[in-house]
């Protein structure tokens, strides 16, 4: 108040008038509310689109092409009738891939090509399956075979050549495991990003591989010696997690160095929306949308299961293909992230850190 007549003082500034539209929306894009109003919109689409990837490969898995080995005529009048019955109750075609003996279609079963071996008896079918390269498929054939068998009049013997272990009988472990390091891959980058800020280029990339190695060797010690769900491979296994948890460290870091603070909208795309459904890991890619079961194998979160999967139950008939699209998705990402190095909001100058410490030593520092 004025001390002589009590009066308040009037305002400052552009004589005391209100501010315009222009100057209102100016504060406001610098202030903190602007990034804050957009993050809200972007987690109400995110959780909206998280929700719906997921619900849409997932909820109703259907089979639509099952490769299928043959062994035997199959243009026999029961090998007919038993061809068309399952293709009927499956609303599926079965892609029939005829081998000349059952061991050569035991040999499609361990290279994965084919889910499923149907040997066509005089009067009779077997029908092999193999848990461990779909359970979803093997549980939709091992269902419909029989009824089929019944349907059409044709007897149908049903095995499992290939069953998932006992501590994971759904065969959904290797999936966990892969998302775990997908996840925690980016996550960890964000982290580096946030509370490492000053990490030079080299250094980050160290560092990456520090807690992808570091990480990944917890979860596989984690989900074989500590729980017993899975019997693996563990230096295989470790090392492939260890690579996907680097890949997808550096994907973040890439986005990160080309578009900013707003890095995790394409990662979580990436790796989550699109990556982690069409993965193979939950839902087998025959039953998924022929698209997503395309592009799953060339993410890193398809390849990853992919070549966990290999590991684990088909050790002998490891594929280069996995390794090969994880490979190129970190050189591709650490390429970036090196060539537009002075993008990255992280990073300080050379010899920052030696004078920091020769600060910090000083007398009376």
């Amino acid at each position: 108040m004025d001390d002589q007549h009590g009066e308040l003082p009037q305002p400052h500034g552009a004589h005391g008038r209100p501010p315009t539209k222009a100057e209102r929306w100016a504060a406001f894009k610098k202030s903190p509310f602007l990034p804050a109003t957009v993050l809200v919109f972007i987690l109400a689409i995110a959780a909206g689109l998280f929700a719906g990837s997921y619900t849409y490969t997932m909820a109703n898995p259907t089979p639509r092409h099952i490769p299928t080995a043959v062994v035997g005529p199959p243009e026999s009048p029961h090998g007919k009738a038993f061809v068309g019955g399952m293709e009927k109750a499956l609303n599926a075609s079965l892609q029939l891939h005829a081998y000349d003996s059952y061991a050569e279609a035991k040999e499609g079963i361990e290279e994965q090509e084919v889910f499923a071996i149907l040997r066509v008896r005089e009067r009779s079918v077997e029908l092999d399956v193999a848990g461990a390269a779909g359970a979803q498929v093997a549980q939709v054939l091992e269902q419909a075979g029989p009824e089929v068998g019944k349907a059409v009049g044709v007897p149908v013997e049903v095995k499992d050549l290939k069953p998932l272990q006992e501590g994971d009988p759904r065969g959904l472990a290797l999936f966990y495991i892969s998302l775990a390091a997908v996840i925690i891959g980016f996550v960890g980058a964000i982290q580096l990003s946030v509370h490492a800020r000053g990490l030079n280029p080299l250094e980050r990339i160290a560092f990456t591989v520090l807690y992808a190695l570091l990480g990944a060797f917890a979860i596989a010690a984690v989900v074989d010696w500590l729980l017993g769900a899975l019997d693996l491979p563990f230096v295989e296994s470790w090392l492939i997690l260890a690579l996907t948890m680097f890949t997808s460290g550096m994907v973040f870091t890439m986005f990160n160095t080309l578009i900013g603070r707003w890095a995790m909208i394409p990662t979580w795309g990436l790796m989550v929306l699109l990556g982690n459904p069409s993965s193979g890991g939950a839902v087998s890619w025959p039953l998924l949308p022929s698209v997503l079961g395309h592009i799953g194998r060339w993410l890193p979160p398809g390849a990853s299961v992919n070549a966990q999967h290999t590991a684990v139950y088909f050790g002998g008939s490891q594929h280069a293909f996995p390794f090969l699209v994880l490979a190129g998705w970190a050189l591709v990402s650490c390429a970036v992230f090196w060539t537009w190095r002075h993008r990255h909001p992280g990073g300080r100058e050379v010899g920052a850190l030696a004078s920091g410490v020769h600060r910090a030593g000083a007398p009376g520092a």
